[in-house]
C-alpha cells in the first residue's frame, strides 16, 4: 500500500504538515516573522555540524546499500545453490563487490575527519570555514547516494547473476560484466567526494 493511500501515513502528513502551517502564521501574524529565516539560520549553525552530517550520511547510506545489495544477491545465491552447489564460490564476487560500496563510505568519512582541527570556543569561524561545511555535507551526501543505489543495482544484478548460472554457466560472465558497470557507479561517487574534499581549505 503506498504511503498516500495508507489512513496512518496520511493522518502523520496532514498533522505535520498543519502544525507547521501553525507555527509559521503564528510568527507573521504577531509580528516575528523575521525569525523564520533559513539564511540566519545557515550562518548560526556550526560548519562543523554540517561536515559531520555529511560524513554520518556518506557511510549511513553507504553501509544501507552495501547491506541491502548483500541481503538480495545473498539469498538468491543460496537459493540457487540449493539446486545447484557449483554456483557459490565464484558467486561471492558479487558478495565483494557490495561490499566494496561500504567501504567507499568509509573512505569519504576518513578523509573528511582529517579536516577537522580544534577551534576555541570564543573565536568564530571564517567564510571558507562555512564554504567547506556546506561543501563536505553535499559531498557526503552525493557520495552516500552514489554508494546507496550502487549496493541496491549491483544485489540486484548479483541476484541475477547466480540465478543465471544455476540455468546455465556460459551466462556468467555475461551477467557479470553488467554487474562490473554497476559497481563503477560507487566509484563515480568516491572520486567525487575525493574531489570536493581536495578542493576545500582546512577550518579558519
Amino acid at each position: 500500500m503506498g504511503a498516500l493511500t495508507n489512513p496512518i501515513a496520511y493522518t502523520v502528513y496532514f498533522l505535520t504538515s498543519l502544525v507547521l502551517l501553525v507555527i509559521i502564521l503564528d510568527l507573521v501574524f504577531t509580528g516575528q516573522g523575521e525569525q523564520f529565516n533559513l539564511g540566519r539560520w545557515l550562518v548560526t549553525t556550526s560548519p562543523y555540524m554540517w561536515m559531520d552530517l555529511g560524513s554520518a550520511l556518506c557511510v549511513g547510506l553507504s553501509v544501507v546499500g552495501a547491506a541491502w545489495g548483500i541481503f538480495v544477491c545473498g539469498t538468491s545465491i543460496l537459493g540457487g545453490a540449493v539446486r545447484t552447489p557449483r554456483i557459490q564460490a565464484k558467486n561471492l564476487i558479487s558478495i565483494i563487490f557490495c561490499e566494496v560500496v561500504a567501504i567507499y563510505g568509509i573512505i569519504i568519512a576518513i578523509v573528511f575527519s582529517a579536516r577537522q582541527k580544534e577551534v576555541k570556543p570564543d573565536v568564530g569561524f571564517a567564510r571558507e570555514s562555512y564554504w567547506m561545511g556546506y561543501a563536505l555535507f553535499w559531498s557526503g551526501m552525493t557520495v552516500g547516494l552514489c554508494n546507496l543505489f550502487c549496493g541496491i543495482c549491483v544485489g540486484i544484478t548479483g541476484s541475477g547473476a547466480a540465478l543465471a548460472d544455476a540455468h546455465d554457466s556460459t551466462l556468467f560472465v555475461k551477467i557479470l560484466v553488467v554487474e562490473i558497470f554497476g559497481s563503477v557507479i560507487g566509484l563515480f561517487g568516491l572520486i567525487v567526494g575525493l574531489l570536493a574534499s581536495g578542493k576545500v581549505s582546512d577550518f579558519q
